[in-house]
């Protein structure tokens, strides 16, 4: 009983980090953001009190997010982050922890040993590996076991993975980096072309979780926001609706119901007709966008619905997967290209 316990899931996000441990449910939830000091490398703060941090540092200290578009862009500062946050949630270490790390389904196998390596730096036994579009599946309660199609969109912080999942894999699946990084970036171009204001990643972050949304409102709403007048160098209030939103998002919205499209094109016909009964299931914090489903909805016109808690699907479905540990590698879990590293 003492070692079962020890079992972790990792939500390993671009834009955050969700740790499950066995029998305690999601422990762990921060950005994935580390801050350092330049001149010593001195690891000074991981998570949220690292994210306060970006954009306001001094010369010396600089704010990082590892991750990016889903895969890790900075090995050394991943592997100290997964050390930082596996320190919180198993402290005393008898016995290493198996780990099961979720990973967007268009990872390359460079990427993927990236992944097991940084792991296993930071203090795993064993690293396993699990795709996104399954966990989230699993963590929205979808039965993944039953010879039944489901398609499954899990619009994270870095990549967005669209899949069809049957019989415990993947049919058919495509994954873009086009998500809520995208999103953010495509409302600070808005706001610098339409109100001639710069504002910085943080704000835009802040006015998509606040007023954020894809489908025209009946009502519109505004929201009041500061940034830098780029024509007079000084600070500017301004207001945003929630319709210039709709328009901000656009690209990044018609970039994700491509893939949708794309995935379904490739679909086999009987499972095709599963999904149109069973519906699109949308997960990740990027689906919780006001109208993400009315839009999927009614370019698809299937039937869609955001899953209930969102944002932690994937690591609630990583947690379940823990169950299935000891038969991984005998197919059970059917992941297209599972990896598993014993040490």
């Amino acid at each position: 009983m003492f070692g079962m316990t020890r079992d972790v899931g990792i939500d390993l996000g671009t834009a955050s980090v969700l740790v499950y441990v066995r029998g305690k449910g999601i422990v762990l939830q921060e950005p994935s953001v580390v801050a350092m000091d330049k001149n010593t490398g001195e690891l000074l703060k991981v998570g949220a009190e690292a994210q306060k941090m970006l954009g306001r540092t001094p010369g010396n200290i600089v704010a990082i997010r590892p991750l990016q578009e889903g895969v890790i862009s900075d090995y050394d500062m991943t592997e100290r982050m997964l050390r930082e946050f596996l320190r919180k949630v198993v402290p005393f270490r008898l016995i290493k922890p198996r780990v099961i790390i979720c990973v967007p389904s268009g990872i390359t196998e460079v990427e993927e040993r990236a992944v097991i390596d940084a792991g296993i730096q930071a203090g795993a036994r064993k690293v396993y590996l699990i795709e996104e579009p399954v966990a989230a599946a699993i963590g929205a309660g979808i039965d993944i076991n039953r010879p039944d199609g489901h398609l499954v969109v899990d619009v994270g912080g870095g990549t967005t993975d669209v899949a069809v999942i049957s019989l415990s894999g993947v049919v058919e699946s495509e994954s873009i980096k086009v998500a809520g990084d995208k999103f953010d970036d495509a409302l600070v171009k808005y706001v610098r072309r339409k109100h001639n204001v710069l504002i910085g990643e943080r704000t835009a972050e802040e006015l998509k979780i606040q007023l954020g949304c894809v489908f025209p409102k009946d009502e519109d709403e505004t929201v009041e926001v500061k940034g830098r007048c780029l024509m007079t160098g000084l600070p500017r209030v301004f207001q945003v609706s929630s319709n210039e939103m709709v328009e901000a998002f656009e690209e990044p919205v018609q970039q994700i119901l491509e893939a949708i499209h794309a995935v379904l094109e490739r679909t086999p016909p009987e499972l095709v007709a599963d999904i149109s009964t069973n519906g699109i299931v949308l997960t990740g914090g990027g689906s919780l966008l006001w109208g993400f489903d009315k839009l999927v909805e009614s370019n698809t016109g299937i039937h869609t619905e955001v899953a209930e808690d969102a944002i932690s699907c994937v690591a609630k479905g990583t947690g379940s997967s823990l169950d299935n540990l000891n038969n991984m590698q005998d197919g059970t879990m059917n992941l297209n290209r599972r990896r598993q590293l014993n040490v």
